[in-house]
């Protein structure tokens, strides 16, 4: 019984920590505005089919240079990639 109250236990703290993606601590007003980090994105080869601003980070789906498809979290204060699919 308390192996499988461990095992519940680790896989609630897995999901919890994939959950939500941490990108900066920064406030809001020391972000890119959207327009200016959709432009540098778009200036790196980027095509963005779909844009999202979930907590901290910036996500875009679309795709790359390559015109292989992409999902990527940002940093929101200087653009850079934190997380890619």
């Amino acid at each position: 019984m308390k192996q499988l109250a461990l095992t519940i236990l680790l896989a609630t703290i897995s999901i919890s920590a994939h959950a939500k993606k941490e990108c900066t601590s920064e406030p809001k007003d020391k972000w890119m505005t959207e327009e200016a980090f959709k432009k540098k994105v778009e200036a790196e080869g980027y095509k963005i089919s779909k844009f999202k601003q979930p907590g901290t980070c910036y996500e875009i789906y679309g795709t790359n240079k390559e015109g292989k498809k992409v999902e990527i979290y940002f940093n929101p204060v200087d653009g850079s990639i934190v997380k890619a699919k």
